[in-house]
């Protein structure tokens, strides 16, 4: 069954351990929505040095294209935000309280196996309690794909564009041998399967609220 945001302009909040997070997690969800909706955007990236931290910056507006987005990155270790939990901590909560109420959150899922990714994951529904929180897959060696119970089709345009603004975007990944465009296409191809279309980004929500 379709899960429909609020009409009128969207107040979107983006939440990323480290910078190209966003952009696998839910690119294509990105560029659909800048087509269909008024959107309002934030991104906060939470590590990024040098040419990462200027990747991060430059990167969500090109999959938001028209709308108004806000770039962050907080600059902490990769790989340790576990040991900066109060660091990690104290920088959601600051957004918290200088962002508007975001109608939807995209962060990572809590049970991702990166570590800097599920500290995220576990910290977001104790700061935006009220919001509708996505959790997106970032496809990995961990191998810890899982279920999910929410979908958004993408067409094969945005598919492919998505494929294509990732390589842009981030030279600094291109020489990693999981980063090619035949394992992005291939996840949105299964994804797209699961919900009948010919791909999509998949995600999974926690909690939910019915309305009337």
């Amino acid at each position: 069954m379709p899960l429909t945001l609020p009409p009128g302009e969207l107040e979107v909040l983006c939440l990323g351990a480290h910078p190209d997070d966003i952009e696998i997690g839910c690119g294509g969800t990105l560029l659909t929505l800048a087509t269909a909706r008024d959107v309002r955007a934030t991104a906060l990236v939470l590590t990024g040095a040098g040419e990462r931290r200027d990747e991060a910056l430059k990167a969500t507006e090109r999959f938001l294209p028209g709308a108004a987005v806000d770039v962050r990155v907080a600059g902490l270790r990769d790989g340790r935000l576990p040991a900066a939990w109060d660091d990690v901590k104290d920088t959601l909560e600051d957004a918290a309280r200088t962002l508007r109420r975001p109608d939807v959150v995209f962060a990572p899922r809590r049970d991702d196996a990166h570590q800097d990714h599920r500290l995220i994951a576990e910290l977001v529904p104790t700061v935006w309690r009220d919001a509708l929180v996505l959790g997106y897959e970032i496809p990995k060696w961990d191998g810890d794909l899982g279920p999910v119970n929410h979908y958004v089709p993408l067409s094969a345009e945005v598919a492919r564009r998505k494929v294509d603004l990732l390589d842009d975007s981030f030279p600094s990944q291109a020489g990693r041998d999981w980063w090619d465009e035949e394992l992005f296409l291939g996840l949105l191809r299964l994804r797209g399967m699961e919900c009948r279309s010919r791909y999509a980004e998949a995600f999974t929500v926690a909690k939910a609220t019915l309305t009337f």
